[in-house]
């Protein structure tokens, strides 16, 4: 899958070009509009909580580092066990998930918070007023959507796509 992005002037375009979208079969689900606060989006699908903040690439290095971490001190406990205690495996591994889980949540917590970076080059795009929509569409249909948009709504911007969309979008 991949991730077209748009920018359109206004909610009637996008309803339109939604419109359009689903008459080629591309689902609702797979459709986010994104604008500034205040602006009735109405009966628009609104990006989510995944769309609109760093949350997926923060869950991935919280994992990451966790896991890492859970490893090492685990390793660290069996080379050097506390005195009067044996530990094997078994405690590596939940060293590791342990960490891996508390390192997802806590990286999770602070993902919420931050502005989804990939979508910086439209903050001022979207602070003027102008609405961005992402669509994800099968690579192998990308500049047929891209075409569509192109020929049918002018007033809209072609932003490019991303190579691949998130494992959750």
């Amino acid at each position: 899958m991949r991730r077209i992005y748009f920018l359109i002037p206004d909610v009637q375009s996008a309803r339109q070009i939604i419109d359009e979208l689903l008459l080629k079969r591309i689902e609702w689900r797979h459709v986010h509009v994104l604008a500034r606060a205040g602006v009735p989006l109405e009966d628009l699908p609104e990006a989510t909580l995944a769309q609109r903040s760093d949350l997926i690439p923060a869950l991935a290095r919280g994992v990451a580092a966790g896991g890492v971490t859970g490893v090492l001190a685990g390793l660290v406990a069996m080379a050097f066990p506390p005195t009067g205690l044996t530990i094997a495996g078994g405690v590596v591994v939940l060293m590791t998930l342990a960490s891996a889980g508390f390192g997802a949540w806590t990286a999770t917590m602070i993902g919420v918070d931050v502005p989804n970076t990939r979508l910086k080059q439209f903050e001022y795009a979207i602070e003027n007023g102008e609405l961005l929509m992402m669509v994800d569409v099968k690579k192998d249909r990308v500049e047929e959507i891209e075409q569509l948009v192109k020929s049918h709504h002018p007033e809209a911007d072609v932003e490019g796509t991303d190579p691949t969309i998130p494992a959750f979008p």
